[in-house]
């Protein structure tokens, strides 16, 4: 029998109803029919791919006998039918046929009996994925059809596709729940109790200086009541601290809780611009500085000097003591406010209460991570969640912390020093940063971190060959581990212990931690099957507050499943069949750049500021941020200059592109993909400075080396280039100063890293 197949192209709305999504395609077919005449292979044959097509070739027959029985039947548009027990049979028998997939319903009105064959192609579906197919069908069919409540006028996306070996998996991934071996307290109680435990073990430490359980808690009291007494700070309050990696930093963050106060931290390395329109953001009266950040503010902004209470003369009494017990703080205030980048253009302030932080703290010690016998060693900026997680989980735990000095984490020698030296046991940093510790423990041949007993690399995506490297310079004993979790559910909430004898192709992001939940969400909010990718949405006890003065996108971010709140990640994963998590990308234009999160939005925006008409930002190869501009009247310096007034550092772009146009697709929107790949020997790249003169010898060495680690045509860095203008970032920078250090044979002690860093051309170097 020869059959003439007519192509359809149903564009189908999963909000129409069973009954409306049948009538459409009848309808559709009916319109159809006029083009019967001409055959499929035709319409084929002038695809321009048709050797190689982008679709597959399916077809969907329904037959039905003309003698109707009405007894126990269902309407589907205008045939009837009945369901019987369900049953699949499998064969393997080779069939000729001109399609890849064929789905045919027989429905035989004499018998009421209604069936389905499904044949495929065995060269594009093995047989496991097909019988999965003819279950998902079949459970689609009795939910419509067969269950208590009739659901054929109701929307299709509702039909659920997980089956119940799938929903009992996901059941699995989060029994998680436990309950706590002691009521949960504050932060600041939290300390206090680890004092009173062990008040002369050594709480802080940074190089030479050091503090003990008790003696932290003494210089915390007295800053509290200075704050309490000479600037009225009140339970509630946002206090703003803007200050290096100090001991001073962590007196100041333990200080402010015990006040009552929220701790939010500002990063000294944010342009004044920016520092200046966090404070208003956050409406604080007072921020928190020392004397290397002094300078960054205005003198409308009320600055205590934290370094000024080494030297207060208050001593300990009961008066002390009684103004900080009436200081009335719950479980559920907030306890410090984080911001992350937004795409609107302002950042958003993280609201994160005690409890939320404290059950988080509570999971990773559960699972063993950290314990209170860790030295744990301070690596996060204070504009990052993590270093929340790192100081006060630290002190509520009872651990050591150890600080480095500021920008000490950038000089690997006196790094890798300090966690062999003061032993440190807990280490957490980015896959990238982690790269390149290894790379310098291989170059300088130092055997192993003998200390070590814990490696977190989460913050982003890890490689298979990244963690088979890092293990050859790890005791036995120690373990990595993945952990994931954007700052609104309280930096974590998956982990994953990476083994050493790695069976895999990418490392999973894991499970929920203890008393989290993870769901698997479609676009209307129904739960994703195994395998299927889906939004990640995180539940449990520590979803953050909201975002500060913004209830707008709080209520956005945040959604009920089954009468819990959770929150909308944005993040793309899905479920193998092990009950882990694998992550798989974006849903929108966030990325993740060295650890830190950005909305490639926010960058756009500020840029827009400008007298430019369009532009768009992109990542390019994992390392460098790409700004395409449409202008005809400014130049790559202006823009750069505009960037670093008003972003973090991590946020400016490497490079500048400007175009007289930026391509469009035919919707009118800037084609991503039509954008030219950044050159790195494009003249934009050269130095302002036209009267820039020829490089001196010692200037010419150290040229040799920056085109080394650029990996860049010596032509195109002038001597008064910034480093950061022609594609360096921070972790570049790591390896050009190392090289320094090999070059120039001095160590880190004699010349560190800092005036290199804010000093970073040619012509500064060599002076």
């Amino acid at each position: 029998m020869f059959v003439n197949a007519i192509p359809l192209r149903c564009q189908l709305d999963p909000h129409l109803s069973f009954h409306k999504v049948t009538k459409h395609v009848q309808d559709n077919m009916i319109n159809c029919m006029k083009y019967s005449y001409f055959p499929l292979q035709r319409i084929l044959n002038q695809h321009p791919n048709i050797s190689n097509p982008v679709f597959l070739d399916t077809s969907f027959e329904f037959l039905s006998s003309t003698r109707r029985d009405e007894k126990n039947e269902i309407m589907i548009g205008d045939s009837r039918f009945s369901l019987l027990p369900y049953s699949i049979k499998i064969s393997e028998d080779e069939i000729m046929s001109k399609f890849d997939f064929i789905v045919s319903f027989q429905h035989d009105l004499n018998l009421n009996e209604f069936s389905c064959t499904i044949d495929a192609s065995l060269d594009l579906f093995n047989t496991e994925t097909i019988c999965v197919i003819a279950q998902r069908l079949q459970s689609m069919l009795h939910q419509q059809f067969t269950s208590f409540e009739c659901r054929t006028n109701k929307p299709i996306y509702e039909l659920s596709l997980i089956l119940s070996n799938e929903q009992y998996l996901m059941q699995s991934v989060n029994n998680t729940q436990m309950s706590f071996s002691s009521p949960l307290t504050c932060i600041h109680h939290e300390f206090v109790y680890q004092v009173m435990k062990h008040p002369q073990k050594l709480a802080v430490e940074l190089d030479e200086q050091s503090l003990t359980y008790c003696e932290l808690l003494y210089y915390v009291q007295v800053l509290s009541v200075t704050l309490l007494n000479e600037y009225h700070v009140f339970p509630g309050e946002i206090v703003c601290q803007c200050v290096e990696r100090s001991l001073s930093m962590v007196i100041g963050i333990m200080g402010i809780e015990m006040a009552g106060g929220v701790y939010c931290p500002l990063s000294a390395r944010d342009p004044q611009h920016r520092l200046h329109a966090l404070v208003e953001q956050t409406q604080s009266r007072l921020v928190l500085a020392h004397h290397f950040t002094t300078l960054k503010f205005s003198s409308e902004i009320v600055l205590y000097n934290v370094d000024l209470i080494w030297t207060v003369g208050h001593t300990k009494s009961s008066i002390i003591m009684d103004r900080l017990s009436d200081i009335v703080v719950t479980i559920d205030n907030i306890a410090y406010i984080v911001f992350t980048s937004g795409s609107t253009g302002t950042s958003k302030g993280v609201q994160i209460r005690h409890r939320n932080l404290l059950s988080c703290i509570d999971a990773l010690v559960r699972l063993n991570l950290f314990t209170n016998k860790d030295t744990m060693i301070q690596m996060a900026s204070c504009s990052y969640d993590v270093h929340a997680q790192e100081m006060m989980g630290a002190l509520v735990t009872g651990s050591t912390i150890i600080m480095l000095r500021p920008q000490g984490n950038m000089d690997l020698d006196y790094m890798t020093k300090t966690l062999n030296e003061k032993q440190v046991s807990y280490l957490q940093c980015v896959p990238a940063y982690a790269n390149a510790l290894q790379e310098f423990l291989q170059s300088r041949n130092i055997p192993n971190l003998s200390s070590l007993r814990t490696v977190d690399i989460g913050g982003e995506t890890s490689t298979v060959q990244l963690i088979d490297k890092l293990y050859t310079y790890l005791p036995q004993a120690c373990s990595v581990w993945n952990l994931y979790g954007p700052a609104e559910t309280t930096v974590d909430c998956t982990s994953y212990v990476i083994g050493r004898s790695l069976n895999l192709i990418n490392i999973p992001i894991g499970c929920p931690l203890p008393n989290y939940r993870c769901m698997i969400m479609n676009r209307y909010l129904e739960s994703s099957f195994s395998g299927q990718e889906g939004e990640l949405c995180v539940g449990g006890v520590a979803v953050f507050a909201g975002y500060l003065g913004r209830d707008d996108l709080t209520a956005k971010a945040l959604v009920e499943i089954d009468g819990e709140t959770f929150y909308r990640t944005g993040d793309l994963v899905r479920l193998d069949n092990y009950g882990l998590l694998h992550y798989q990308g974006r849903k929108d234009h966030q990325i993740k750049l060295h650890g830190q999160r950005i909305e490639l939005g926010e960058i756009e925006q500020c840029l827009l500021r400008t007298s430019i008409s369009a532009c768009v930002v992109m990542k390019w190869n994992d390392d460098h941020l790409i700004a395409y501009v449409q202008s005809s009247h400014i130049n790559e310096e202006q823009l750069r200059q505009h960037c670093q007034s008003h972003l973090p550092p991590h946020m400016i772009p490497s490079f500048f592109i400007i175009l007289d146009k930026l391509p469009l697709n035919p919707n009118g929107k800037i084609d991503r993909k039509q954008l030219p790949s950044p050159d790195f020997s494009l003249s934009t790249l050269l130095s302002s400075d036209k009267s820039d003169t020829s490089l001196s010898q010692f200037e010419e060495q150290i040229h040799i080396i920056w085109c080394q680690v650029l990996h860049s045509n010596q032509n195109h860095i002038a001597r008064t280039t910034s480093f950061f203008s022609v594609g360096g970032h921070s972790l570049l920078f790591i390896e050009l100063y190392h090289h320094y250090q090999s070059v120039f044979n001095f160590d880190a002690h004699s010349l560190s890293i800092a005036p290199f860093l804010q000093q970073p051309t040619i012509f500064q170097h060599s002076q």
